[in-house]
């Protein structure tokens, strides 16, 4: 994959930080990967920096439930995804590849080299691999393989298997995938059970831990089947679950292998108890909701205040047979708003984007559309503990300092907020703000709509995929027009939004990003750095091309130690506000589960993931009780 320029100007810089010699540089620069870990011998996990709660042969996870009976379906509706997968339809079972919209939770039909530990930030334990191997630079991996590691068709995982599947994920996979190989320099076999992968040494130190949970190809299938999203035809797994029935679209089944090769590994004992694992696609929320209260669907994560505050009156809630619950966040960071895409000219002055954030009234919003039920969101990083808050700490304003006249001038001040209207839902001190900001920024209003000096006028499409967010037009479409921007809202079905979403061809979406406990430097890349600006795919949904941005996550990639990494993603933080590259709306601290009752689950839920498809199972006895066994 070719390296754009912006990489060697972050290179360049790296050159002058390592010259400057300030108080803050030296525990930022590199000192090597996982420098506080022992090289030249076997490995059963790895993490960021060297803590690791489970000792080699560890039985379970604490969080798994090994007694846990198997059997039963688990029918719900995803709150997450990943690649091109898409909640709302489905016309590949390729969910690795750019294009085509593939359904979610494929990647639970496919082992990996190693898997995560849901109770630890960062933690990894070796699932095809029985160990890694560090090389004395840290910048070669060396996996052994499971012997008794065996594809769903019977067939060995061999090391010739693994090291294909990088070199076909480097060129042909997601954005998602491609972009932490781009420092992969080789991926060889030494023999059947041993593979090889070696890095540049310009990785982040954290990039194995992304790198090494991907999943793994069969070499012959994909020779003889392809690689892309023409056909629905599933890949060869190797995982708990392989694809069972399905209708493109409509609905998919995952079954679960039962005589699966890894089930009591220490890593995968106590996980996915469901024979079946079923996701039907509803054309919009209404229509899923409809499904769950006839009990078609039975688990559902309610992402719609007002459905979760009124619409739960129904005959199997008042009966007891549906429960409501609230199920403890993660301890991770959640960036949800809308974003600006500038790629389009009008939104490339941060003066247009803050004028437009101060047209969204969230305190109308909130107490009108959503009955109190958010908080407002001001980070890019809510909830973390690289949230910037307030003003700079001694440590922030050094690693600011490096900066001074190349990031915004807010960036070295209290920490940028979203601002807080009189929520009538017209403020006239936010909107009068706004036009005195566009005014600055050149537009001058003509026959009740501002142009540029061009002529050209300042439009703003919303791009939407359920009708759902049409209710936002209430107060912010309003008051976008009222200041003189040609604003409107238009709902495409989920394929074409997919599509125009990837191809970045959009003036303004919403979207929701889940951060890892520990980021890495390509999942912020993914999102914020010029190298991803021009990647379709990629989440950099607002085309972010700035020098400062791209520097500070090459030295969060980095960072020996959290205090270190927290320090600079409080700068970028700081950066990114600023900036005003996406206008942060609300966030809640707690998952809304609704469920029939008919399944059982600990009480020890994980910190920094909820899979419940994996961590639930059916209670037949339950299920009995209800009429659902």
């Amino acid at each position: 994959m070719s390296r754009p320029a912006a990489r060697q100007c972050g290179a360049s810089r790296r050159t002058f930080l390592a010259l400057a010699g300030a108080a803050v540089a030296a525990p930022l620069l590199p000192h090597g990967v996982f420098a506080s870990v022992e090289t030249g011998k076997p490995l059963h996990g790895l993490s960021a920096f060297g803590d690791l709660k489970y000792a080699p042969g560890f039985s379970h996870f604490d969080y798994a439930s090994p007694d846990a009976p198997k059997g039963g379906t688990f029918n719900f509706q995803p709150g997450y995804w990943y690649y091109n997968q898409n909640v709302l339809t489905f016309n590949t079972l390729n969910a690795f590849v750019r294009t085509g919209d593939a359904p979610p939770r494929m990647e639970m039909c496919f082992a990996s080299l190693m898997t995560r530990a849901y109770d630890e930030p960062d933690a990894i334990y070796g699932f095809l691999a029985e160990s890694v191997t560090l090389s004395e630079d840290r910048n070669g991996f060396t996996f052994a393989l499971r012997p008794e590691a065996r594809f769903h068709d019977g067939s060995p995982i061999t090391a010739e298997d693994v090291a294909f599947t990088y070199t076909l994920l480097k060129e042909k996979g997601h954005p998602q995938l491609l972009l932490p190989l781009a420092e992969l320099t080789e991926a060889r076999a030494d023999g059947p059970h041993s593979v090889h992968l070696r890095f540049s040494g310009q990785q982040s130190r954290r990039n194995i831990l992304t790198v090494a949970t991907f999943p793994i190809f069969s070499k012959a299938f994909v020779e003889e089947n392809g690689f892309d999203s023409s056909r629905i035809v599933p890949l060869l797994g190797s995982g708990p679950y392989r694809v069972g029935n399905f209708s493109a679209g409509r609905f998919v089944e995952y079954k679960r292998v039962e005589d699966y090769w890894a089930r009591d590994l220490g890593p995968l004992k106590g996980f996915n108890h469901f024979d079946t694992v079923r996701i039907d696609f509803y054309r919009d929320r209404n229509a899923g909701f409809e499904a769950f209260k006839k009990g078609d669907v039975n688990w559902r994560q309610e992402f719609t205040s007002r459905i979760w505050a009124t619409g739960y009156d129904f005959p199997a809630m008042r009966e007891g047979r549906v429960l409501k619950t609230e199920i403890p966040g993660e301890k991770r960071g959640q960036l949800y708003g809308l974003v600006l895409n500038q790629r389009r000219e009008q939104f490339r002055d941060v003066r247009v984007r803050e004028a437009i954030s101060l047209c969204f009234d969230f305190e109308w919003t909130n107490r009108n559309l959503f009955y109190d039920a958010y908080t407002r969101s001001h980070s890019f990083f809510e909830r973390a503990p690289f949230m910037a808050e307030g003003a700079p700490s001694p440590e922030e304003e050094a690693l600011l300092a490096r900066f001074r006249g190349e990031a915004p001038e807010a960036a070295f001040g209290e920490a940028v907020m979203q601002p807080v209207s009189d929520g009538s839902g017209r403020d006239r001190n936010n909107l009068r703000r706004a036009r005195q900001l566009l005014t600055e920024a050149g537009w001058t209003p003509r026959d009740g709509v501002l142009h540029n000096e061009r002529g050209t006028r300042l439009t703003l499409e919303y791009l939407v995929r359920d009708e759902i967010f049409l209710r936002q037009d209430a107060s912010f479409g309003e008051n976008l027009r009222a200041i003189g921007i040609d604003a409107s809202t238009r709902l495409v079905d989920a394929s074409q939004y997919q599509s125009r979403q990837s191809a970045f061809d959009f003036d303004m979406i919403s979207a929701a990003i889940g951060m890892d406990a520990t980021p890495d430097e390509e999942g912020l890349e993914q999102l914020f750095h010029s190298r991803t600006a021009a990647l379709e795919g990629s989440y950099n949904f607002a085309g972010i091309t700035d020098p400062v941005v791209d520097e500070l996550i090459e030295i969060a990639g980095k960072a020996e130690n959290r205090d270190d990494l927290n320090v600079t993603l409080k700068v970028l933080d700081r950066v990114l506000r600023a900036r005003r590259d996406w206008i942060p709306n609300w966030h809640l601290t707690n998952h809304r589960v609704a469920h029939w009752d008919m399944f059982g689950y600990s009480d020890n839920k994980p910190d920094y993931f909820f899979p419940a498809e994996a961590l639930w199972w059916f209670d037949k006895e339950k299920a009995k009780a209800i009429g659902k066994a």
